[in-house]
This record gives structure tokens, sequence and C-alpha cells, in this order.
């Protein structure tokens, strides 16, 4: 971890202000101990800093480094046979009533060790750093039994101490209901997911719980006592929400003060309202929708009208997104959900901190860790624009110079 300064650089702050994006022209940015202490146009420099190491960005743009806060990269197996189904007219919703969909990842994570998991989840988490990100959210989900839940978290917390990235996860227990509880949602809830929960809590494993609300997985009123479970254990609640019908599920989640509802392509105005109110994060997942092929788009003008955030995510998984990079993310954000590329930068910086928990990060500004990407263009609106290109030069995580 070095001290230096980050200068000659077009500086996208993200924060809100004048400019867009939050633009410093010919700016520079001080780090201290893995902390950014300033940032701010070159000429403005505090005289204390000028002693510090000078880093020459060569004018390239300098960002927060990219938070991917909604992913299920750690499973088993894959689903490349789904893929095939759908391109002949089958749905999401008919391949999960034959079998398939998150059930059919369940046998091939559960027999999957800890090591296993972590071996096959590397080379997609190295996708997403070699594109500059530095927080990525996993979660459970497909192992929907006690052991192998715990397994998927101890594998997620794993990753973080073999790679520069910070890991934060999400217990989703209440994901699907495995094939030995089927017609029991009720009974599984009570008998696997909680006390998986508290099993995960116990060991330290959870910063927060999700949930999938929709009539192929579980009920409002199933997930609302997850939901009061993980209020008593002290962690944040979260939710898929409206993907595929509308079923409350973003209402019951802003009543909880949910970090984020995820997905949202059916949602209404109830809905926004609520979670404008609640300040609950909008996720977007234009992976899946591509995927999927689906044609009930999010509704973006709505969100913007009642002021909700947006953030947006890669939703990696082995069924529905099995995409690994955050560029390409934004580039769909914007050409299927009209997001702006000032919106779709945002989403994977500062409202993709907000939907995690992280006020620390996020933003470049004084105070946040110094999780910063120096990039190959000379605005902010290229890493929306191209297809299938990654202009990183560098990133820095926590001040560290990788």
């Amino acid at each position: 971890m070095l001290n230096r300064v980050l200068h000659n650089a077009t500086v996208a702050t993200c924060i809100t202000g004048s400019e867009p994006y939050g633009l410093i022209h010919n700016g520079a940015v001080a780090v201290k101990e893995g902390l950014i202490v300033w940032c701010g146009a070159v000429d403005s420099m505090p005289d204390e800093l000028t002693a510090l190491p000078m880093h020459d960005c060569e004018g390239g743009l300098l960002t927060p480094s990219f938070i991917d806060c909604h992913t299920h990269i750690v499973h088993g197996g894959h689903r490349a046979g789904e893929f095939e189904q759908r391109l002949h007219g089958a749905t999401y919703a008919e391949i999960s009533a034959a079998g398939g969909g998150i059930v059919s990842t369940m046998s091939a994570t559960r027999a999957a060790s800890v090591e296993s998991l972590v071996a096959t989840a590397l080379p997609r988490v190295e996708s997403l750093l070699a594109e500059g990100v530095s927080v990525i959210e996993i979660k459970s989900g497909y192992g929907l039994d006690i052991d192998t839940e715990l397994n998927m978290l101890r594998a997620a917390r794993k990753i973080q101490s073999l790679r520069p990235v910070t890991v934060k996860t999400s217990f989703l227990g209440a994901h699907a209901l495995p094939t030995d509880y089927n017609g029991s949602k009720d009974s599984y809830i009570d008998e696997i997911c909680i006390p998986a929960l508290e099993k995960a809590h116990q060991e330290n494993l959870v910063d927060a719980v999700d949930g999938f609300c929709e009539s192929i997985a579980f009920t409002p009123d199933q997930l609302e006592r997850v939901f009061i479970k993980a209020h008593a254990l002290g962690l944040p609640v979260k939710l898929h929400a409206e993907q595929l019908s509308l079923s409350g599920g973003a209402t019951l989640a802003a009543g909880y003060n949910a970090l984020s509802a995820d997905h949202l392509e059916y949602l209404d105005e109830d809905g926004v309202r609520a979670m404008a109110k609640s300040g609950t994060v909008a996720v977007l997942l234009p992976g899946a929708f591509y995927t999927l092929r689906e044609t009930q788009h999010p509704p973006v003008e709505m969100m913007r009208k009642h002021a909700v955030a947006i953030a947006i995510a890669t939703d990696c998984n082995p069924g529905s997104s099995p995409l690994t990079s955050l560029l390409l993310t934004m580039n769909m954000a914007c050409t299927l959900f009209r997001l702006t590329p000032e919106e779709a930068l945002t989403g994977i910086t500062r409202n993709a901190a907000r939907a995690l928990g992280l006020p620390d990060r996020g933003t470049i500004s004084p105070g946040m860790i110094a999780d910063i990407s120096l990039w190959n263009v000379s605005h902010p609106s290229e890493l929306c624009y191209r297809i299938g290109f990654n202009p990183l030069s560098q990133r820095f995580h926590s001040g560290a110079e990788l």
C-alpha cells in the first residue's frame, strides 16, 4: 500500500454536481494509507501533497473501481443445454417446472467441495477483475440444503483471501424449492432456510439476506418470515422481485428497508413509491433480460420520476445470465433499458455501493477507500459505447497498485 498522487487525468468522481459524471478536468487524486485524502484540479492541489510520489495517468480517465452488486458466481456445473431449449421456444418458467432452472444446478453444487466451488468460480471472478471491478456480491442459493448453502458462503469468503477483491455475501436460501420438498414451501422455509441462515450467521458468513419472490419461487408471506429472522439477527435484506410477474415483492422489501430490490421488470408505481420512501435501490439486470429474451422493460422513467436510485449488475449465474462483464452490462443497460451512460456508470459505482450498504465505496472523494481504476479513454461515455472492448489500464485496490 503506497501513498501517491494520481495526476494528469480526467477524474469522474461519480458525485452529483454541476459537471456530468462529477468530472474534474486536468485532475488529480491523492491517496494515503489506502484512503482517498484529496481530489480536485491539479492547480489547486494543497502544497503538502506535492511531496508525495507522483503517478502520471497520461491523460487517462480515473473512475471509482466497479462494483458488481448482484452475482451468483459460485455454483457447480453449467446450463448450456437450457440455453438451447430456450432457443427452441421453451420459457424460463417451463424449464423450471420441468425440473430445470435453479434446481438443475442444485445437484452439481451439492456434489462440489468448497475447494471445487472456489476453483470453478475464480475464472469468472478474474474476468470481472480484469474490467476494473473491486467489489463483488456473491449469493448462496444453489445448495438448498443446510450444508451446501454454508459451503457456498464459505467458498465466497475464501475468494476474497485469494484475489484482490472485496466480497460481500448474501444468503439466498429462499431461492427455489428443492425436489425433496416439492409442494411444501412452508416446510422448506422452516426446516432448511431459516436454520441454514442461523448457522451461517453463527459462522460470520452472511452480510445480507436475499430471496426470490415469484410464482415459481416463494410468496411475500413466506419471504417475510425469512426477513423477520434476518432482522432479528441484525442483517440487512434485499430481494429478487417483479422479474416475471407483479408479486408485491418490491413493496415487501421496501417495508423492511431493504438495501435493494432486483430485476423489477413488472414493478408498478406503488412499488416504485415504496422503494423511494425506504431508499431501497433498484438493481437492474439486463443480462437476464437479454438471455431470456424478455420484452417487459423495467419502468426506468417511473424510477427517475420518483428519484429511486438505479444500480446495474451482471447477475452472473449459470442459467439466465452467464455474464462476466460489467462493461457489457453497461452497454446493455443503455441499449436495452435506455439508461444514460452517466446513469450506467453511477449504477456500477455509487448506487451499487448503496445496494451493498457500503458507504465508503463508489465515489472518488476524501475518506473513501482508494478503489480506483484508470482507463485508456478520454470520456466516461466510452465505457458504455464500445462492445467487447476493455480499455482498463490500471487498477488500484485499497490503494495498492495491481
